[in-house]
């Protein structure tokens, strides 16, 4: 049975309401969207804070629907757009193909949420600047506005590279009409907002035993964050030290079972260091989450019985032939038309339909099985093919291990005690799955190592593409789709560049 959780968002639009509750129970026990005004007087901001948190589940360009898909997943090797070839069918060309289009639809919503994140994060600030809280309460809500402005800012300089900084509050849409800045000032803003969370966030939510806010950020979530910025621009030093930070606290580890993570039991785990949280309830009456996982559950016919989704973001061949003989992680990762779900990775002891090609009855030969949700409860709610309750996890402990192991690797090489740092974080998320250890032989064979076990343990996850443009790889292995040096970066979105009347300039490759 899905457990009960606290979904922060979409408590702002419910405020004034509040105000008229005589009496709530506390958050641990009752469904989203309801609170006291004991629950929520903790700072002068904290309403608009938890319409930040709502943004990540409801705005279409942000993180829980195809524009984040498709330039996370869809342009890497281990995934592709999906579904029937008629069905969305424009998003191929751009971003299994790279034929980058500067009108697609799909990377100005990107763009538009990312920047609407970031104003509702100015927003929350200038606030809390207005009011002078200095108070506990309210500095970690503004250490929240802050990790939301340098997540937004981490995804756009990645995805578009220079771009224009706001950080003010807008109140005029003009006031929004900025030039780019170079990227070192994007980047310097990433470091300031997360060094600050990271200071005022608190290491957990837990009170008398019990996670008080499940999914709040934590000054964990901000250190990781941190160190995946400082990651992408081959600062080693700096996310080791983080890395090192996030081990020693405590607070997290590696599950025990890699394909329990993915489960309803799984969310909110000891791995779980950011994970954006769903719910509804076990009746379906209670609808509080997002299309995640409906985006890319199995398309088929409904009489079928395997209508799950809309069936976007599907593995690859390549994928799929990326994983040693043995790997549990492949059958965790990925469903087979054809084939059984496999109980022992994660299934349900069903039988999947047979892939006969584009006329069905299912359009691919493999689906992803992180996302896919428990029958019963599939049944129990009534939406079969739209499973809203599916966390979406962000960044999990086994991403601060392999960073330890890429750190250690890139700044000790062939020091005996980095060597077995470094092998002792690589086997550790190895061991976890059965996998044989793998010994130090060269600072060269240990990055090939970190490389292969980065892919094989978030296949699905949205790192693959960035991976490889941060390891200069991306020409050699998404060449032969199309790739090009100048697509590491997306195209300006010709529509906000319209709007900005010449102000804002395009990509200079583009």
């Amino acid at each position: 049975m899905k457990k009960s959780k606290l979904l922060i968002g979409g408590l702002l639009a419910a405020l004034p309401l509040m105000f008229t509750m005589s009496s709530c129970e506390k958050f641990l026990d009752r469904q989203p969207l309801t609170a006291t005004l004991d629950d929520l007087n903790q700072g002068g901001v904290e309403g608009q804070i938890f319409g930040l948190y709502s943004s990540f589940r409801s705005d279409y360009g942000l993180v829980a629907s195809l524009p984040y898909l498709a330039l996370h997943n869809f342009r890497s090797d281990d995934s592709e757009k999906g579904s029937d070839p008629a069905d969305g069918a424009e998003w191929s060309a751009p971003m299994d193909a790279f034929q980058y289009d500067r009108s697609f639809g799909g990377s100005t919503s990107y763009w538009d949420d990312h920047y609407k994140l970031i104003n509702g994060a100015n927003t929350a600030l200038q606030i809390a600047d207005s009011l002078h809280l200095t108070d506990p309460s309210s500095m970690r809500n503004i250490a929240e506005a802050k990790f939301f402005r340098a997540f937004a800012y981490f995804d756009l300089v990645r995805t578009f590279g220079s771009v224009p900084k706001i950080d003010f509050r807008i109140y005029e849409a003009s006031q929004g009409i900025k030039p780019k800045v170079p990227v070192a000032e994007i980047w310097a803003l990433i470091d300031a907002d997360l060094n600050y969370a990271a200071t005022y966030l608190p290491l957990n939510w837990i009170e008398n035993l019990n996670n008080k806010y499940p999914g709040r950020l934590t000054s964990g979530a901000a250190k990781a964050l941190l160190a995946k910025a400082h990651l992408f621009r081959g600062n080693w030093s700096q996310a080791a030290s983080l890395c090192s930070q996030i081990r020693s606290s405590g607070e997290y580890g590696l599950n025990s079972s890699y394909f329990g993570i993915f489960k309803d039991a799984g969310e909110n785990s000891k791995e779980s260091i950011w994970e954006i949280q769903n719910y509804v309830s076990p009746n379906g009456a209670e609808q509080k989450g997002s299309v995640f996982a409906t985006t890319q559950g199995v398309r088929a016919s409904t009489a079928s019985g395997w209508n799950l989704g809309w069936g976007w973001n599907t593995p690859t061949q390549n994928l799929v032939d990326a994983y040693e003989p043995g790997d549990p992680r492949k059958g965790s990762t990925i469903l087979f038309s054809g084939q059984s779900d496999d109980p022992s990775t994660g299934g349900y002891g069903r039988t999947l339909p047979a892939f006969t090609g584009n006329g069905g009855p299912l359009p691919r030969k493999y689906w992803n099985k992180k996302i896919y949700a428990d029958p019963a409860y599939r049944a129990s709610t009534g939406m079969s093919d739209n499973p809203q309750w599916i966390n979406q996890r962000m960044i999990r402990y086994a991403d601060v291990v392999l960073m330890s192991a890429e750190t250690a690797n890139e700044t000790g090489g062939a020091v005996s005690a980095d060597s077995n740092n470094i092998k002792g974080f690589v086997n550790a998320v190895r061991s976890r799955v059965g996998m044989p250890a793998v010994n130090y032989v060269s600072q060269a064979a240990m990055r090939d190592a970190i490389k292969h076990e980065r892919r094989v343990e978030f296949g699905m996850e949205g790192e693959r593409f960035y991976d490889l443009v941060r390891w200069n790889d991306a020409v050699t292995v998404l060449g032969p789709l199309g790739y090009t040096n100048r697509c590491r970066y997306y195209p300006i979105p010709q529509q906000a560049i319209d709007r900005s009347n010449g102000i804002l300039i395009q990509n200079p490759e583009w």
